[in-house]
């Protein structure tokens, strides 16, 4: 997808999806945080950020973006998608972040749908998951408001030598649900 795609929630706020670039490294620092790492396996050494942000930025499979209020452009978190197998198929995984300030509005489901929408227009993969831990209230939450069909519990690795307990959540993207 190419430029912004903008979702509107429904009291009229509005987030745009702007694809991941150089000057984006700032936000990987800000969702570094104990508290938005607690879910999976906490904070990343400056080493791994830098190598995750070099995958961000350069152009292949999946799209990493920063996520923005369409009304002041100001920066709420990020999503993404990216190519996974999991159980012997090739499916988009997706994951988001919104920083702790502009929590609890809703843009996180916001930015789901987008990407959501996003993966889908690749025409790539049939099926978008993501991969939440159980204990994790608000990503399930963000899954079921997105429209994602919980398929049921999954011990799953992340980061990789970090196992989790996760719920299987997934989208069909061709039956476009």
């Amino acid at each position: 997808m190419d430029g912004m795609d903008e979702r509107i929630a429904p009291g009229g706020e509005r987030v745009c999806l702007v694809p991941w670039a150089e000057g984006d490294l700032w936000l990987l620092r800000r969702t570094n945080s104990p508290e938005m790492t607690a879910h999976l396996g906490g904070p990343e050494s400056e080493e791994r950020l830098l190598a995750r942000h070099r995958r961000y930025a350069e152009p292949g499979p999946g799209q990493m973006y920063r996520v923005t209020l369409a009304d002041g452009g100001e920066t709420v978190g990020s999503v993404g998608y990216w190519p996974r197998t999991w159980r012997d198929t090739e499916v988009w995984e997706t994951g988001w972040g919104v920083l702790p300030e502009f929590q609890g509005r809703g843009l996180a489901v916001l930015a789901a749908r987008a990407v959501r929408e996003a993966a889908r227009a690749t025409g790539t993969h049939r099926y978008l998951h993501a991969f939440p831990g159980v204990g994790h209230a608000a990503s399930n939450a963000v899954c079921r408001g997105a429209g994602f069909t919980l398929l049921g519990q999954v011990d799953f690795e992340y980061p990789k030598g970090h196992w989790i307990r996760s719920n299987d959540w997934r989208v069909d993207l061709e039956r476009g649900d």
